[in-house]
């Protein structure tokens, strides 16, 4: 047991390393862990860890999909919800058949059932790699958040019809009337599970006398309750997770402190890291147990066998992109959609950003060995198949995504305001607001109390600020007096870290309290940088 722990530990610190390596050479990190996982699968000490799938899905999934809800925008999420609800359902089950046909058709000893099985483990896109690439790109908003309001749901569509192949393949038997009812109740069930164990959760928060950590705990265990109930009714664990993580998302004003929101996304951004990083290292690492179990299948033989799915399912989630964008225009002439004209770009970047990733591969993995009439049909060859489709979808697509990005250079049509122009606006109008409010309720208290004037002041000065920056286009060469600003008021902060460093050395003041000024020193320096454009940005 010693030695497993060692070897995680040791995991962890080469994930950190090539995570680091991964941003100096500017690409997505879950592709250079995946090939890190490859080299490190050779060497001894390494190549026994194996994935188990019940450790994929019961502790990895349930917080990575919770986090991910978090982090979504239903504002988002409501606008391009036709896009994202056929590609998470309707053409993962295309995507699931096409993939029986051509299985069927060209790899010996598949049936339907086994193509079906094949194609509900490959059918969900990896969110993770897809959005680290684009935030690294100039890339619109509403891209990244159709590529992450996917990822939420077709990993639940996917999982279920795998689970309707795998009983087929078992029993021999598919009665269609009977798979399309559990369908829509597997959904259902698991929503409305979620949302039950969600509602819970929130009444906890909001009416017990909870402190910051109790609710960072308490945020740990929400989506494992989730998970755990809704799988053992047999139902939709993934969309328990999801949509009880969107509905606590959406009430995280009301049910949590300042404190808690804070100190929370701190430690989930870490545990997420943390918890990413070793999926796809393990994806890697999976090589030699995968290529042992092929057995008397020829090597060279089942890597054509993936890479003919491969391509099989790349050309089959473009034309699934443009024939979605046909239907769109086709719609609009009879109902309002977000976007009834999407061209060609955006369906072209939107079907090469389809990788695959760990979902895939423990699905894979959870094939049972044996069946009630002897070994499972084709298990190692789907296995297999499965590595080769997110090594190629991975690597492959992975690395040209950026390309491709900028080469068609799509222009963002839904955002009228840029980013930076929207921080200013907001941080315009709250300072406004703020001396609307002073003046009108404690106009007394601002001229006979001497703090409470300087807030005002504070205000004054920063509605003047952000008025002459946002009617004024900030450039980013050094000769703008906004920049200048904002780097001289940095190295201000560091001259302050230095005097509080150095009466921390004095017996008479308390590090606790020296501590809590370093810490909003920090937010200070959050606030700035957050002004910044990102090329000006400095360390």
């Amino acid at each position: 047991m010693e030695k497993v722990y060692i070897e995680y530990i040791y995991l962890i610190l080469i994930i950190i390393g090539l995570v680091m390596l991964a941003r100096r050479l500017k690409i997505a990190y879950p592709i250079v862990l995946v090939l890190g996982g490859l080299v490190l699968s050779f060497i001894d000490g390494f190549g026994s860890i194996a994935i188990k799938p019940d450790l994929i899905f019961f502790i990895f999934l349930p917080p990575l999909l919770y986090e991910a809800a978090w982090a979504t925008s239903w504002k988002e999420l409501w606008r391009w919800r036709r896009v994202i609800t056929s590609f998470a359902f309707p053409i993962v089950i295309v995507t699931s058949f096409v993939i029986a046909l051509v299985s069927k058709a060209f790899l010996p000893g598949f049936t339907l059932a086994l193509g079906f099985l094949l194609g509900g483990i490959i059918s969900p896109p990896d969110a993770i790699s897809a959005t680290s690439i684009m935030r690294n790109v100039q890339v619109p908003k509403s891209m990244v958040s159709i590529v992450e309001g996917e990822s939420l749901l077709n990993d639940a569509s996917s999982l279920i019809v795998f689970s309707f192949a795998l009983n087929a393949v078992k029993t021999g038997q598919f009665v269609l009337q009977e798979a399309v009812l559990n369908f829509f109740l597997v959904i259902i069930m698991g929503i409305a599970i979620g949302l039950a164990i969600g509602a819970i959760f929130y009444a906890i928060h909001r009416l017990l006398p909870t402190t910051p950590s109790m609710d960072i705990v308490l945020s740990f265990i929400t989506p494992y309750c989730m998970y755990y109930f809704a799988e053992h009714f047999h139902f939709s664990g993934v969309l328990a997770v999801v949509s009880g993580g969107l509905f606590l998302s959406y009430h995280r004003q009301q049910m949590l402190s300042h404190l808690s929101r804070v100190q929370g996304a701190n430690v989930w951004s870490t545990v997420g890291f943390v918890l990413n990083g070793l999926v796809f290292m393990l994806i890697g690492l999976q090589l030699p147990h995968i290529v042992q179990q092929l057995e008397n299948i020829n090597l060279s033989t089942a890597i054509g066998y993936g890479l003919l799915i491969s391509g099989v399912l790349i050309a089959t989630r473009l034309l699934c992109t443009f024939g979605a964008a046909v239907v769109t225009r086709f719609m609009s002439r009879f109902i309002t959609v977000a976007d009834p004209n999407p061209g060609w770009k955006a369906p072209i970047l939107f079907g090469w950003a389809g990788m695959r990733g760990v979902v895939s591969l423990a699905a894979a993995l959870s094939i049972p060995v044996t069946i009630s009439t002897g070994p499972f049909p084709q298990r190692n060859l789907i296995l297999f198949i499965t590595f080769i489709v997110i090594l190629v979808t991975l690597v492959f697509q992975g690395l040209t995504l950026p390309w491709l990005i900028r080469k068609i250079k799509l222009e963002d049509r839904f955002s009228p305001i840029s980013p930076q122009k929207q921080e200013m606006l907001i941080q315009k109008k709250i300072a406004y607001q703020s001396i609307h409010f002073l003046d009108e309720k404690y106009a007394g208290e601002v001229a006979a109390n001497e703090h409470v004037g300087n807030l005002k002041a504070r205000f004054n000065s920063s509605l003047k600020y952000f008025t002459n920056s946002y009617e004024h286009e900030v450039a980013i060469d050094d000769s703008n007096p906004l920049k200048r600003y904002q780097h001289i008021a940095l190295e201000l902060l560091d001259e302050q870290r230095e005097l509080l460093h150095r009466m921390n050395h004095h017996s008479e003041f308390d590090e606790d309290i020296i501590r809590k000024h370093l810490s909003l020193l920090d937010l200070e320096e959050t606030k700035l940088r957050e002004k910044l454009p990102h090329d000006a940005q400095v360390r």
